[in-house]
């Protein structure tokens, strides 16, 4: 099994490293991270890069597939290379996933009409215009297409998938090794748990003006 990790310019860190971090436990897998050049790609604070090994062309054919999302996936809605790349993949996937905007890229690609996924709150009126049914669960699952919403949830997504794969009681054991056991400090995680002015400022800030 080969798992590909897609990477492009100004992405954000967790959405691709909180699913690595499970997935890369999968047994007898091979994971990997790809970009339309091999070579490092920087994330959406320029303070960090991550390394691809192989370049989107030399993936022809991944049993799973994860988009991450950050800012640099505005920029990409029509790029060719990575959508049309996107197609091919999913043509012999057995799971086909994403994180936060990452659903967006497939939206783009044309792979999530009349399916059920999710996205970042902030981005589920963009990901609604590629004809996706928004579903406000932190994991959607519909066929073999997985989608997290925003950012952390990637780790939730790559949980669910590693069960799927590997069955319950790995996953449950990777769950464990990892010590994922979310106690955070604040009950603001979700728009609609979040003090209101909050939720609103990060409206007014958000490059999806539209949602």
């Amino acid at each position: 099994m080969q798992i590909a990790i897609v990477l492009y310019d100004r992405f954000t860190a967790l959405d691709a490293v909180g699913p690595y971090e499970v997935l890369a436990r999968t047994p007898d897998a091979e994971t990997v991270f790809v970009a339309e050049q091999a070579g490092p790609v920087r994330t959406d604070t320029g303070a960090l890069a991550l390394m691809t090994d192989r370049s989107l062309a030399e993936v022809t054919s991944p049993d799973v597939v994860v988009v991450p999302g950050g800012p640099g996936q505005s920029a990409l809605m029509e790029h060719a290379p990575l959508l049309d790349w996107l197609r091919q993949a999913d043509a012999t996937t057995t799971w086909t996933t994403s994180v936060c905007t990452g659903s967006l890229l497939l939206g783009a690609a044309g792979l999530l009409t009349g399916r059920r996924a999710t996205s970042h709150w902030l981005a589920v009126g963009e990901l609604e215009r590629f004809g996706a049914r928004h579903v406000p669960q932190r994991v959607v699952s519909d066929g073999k297409y997985v989608t997290a919403a925003g950012v952390s949830a990637g780790i939730d997504m790559g949980l669910t998938l590693l069960g799927r794969i590997a069955g319950d009681e790995y996953a449950r054991t990777v769950q464990l090794a990892l010590e994922y056991d979310p106690q955070p400090p604040y009950d603001a995680g979700s728009p609609h748990k979040a003090p209101a002015h909050l939720v609103d400022a990060l409206r007014e800030r958000s490059r999806f003006i539209r949602s």
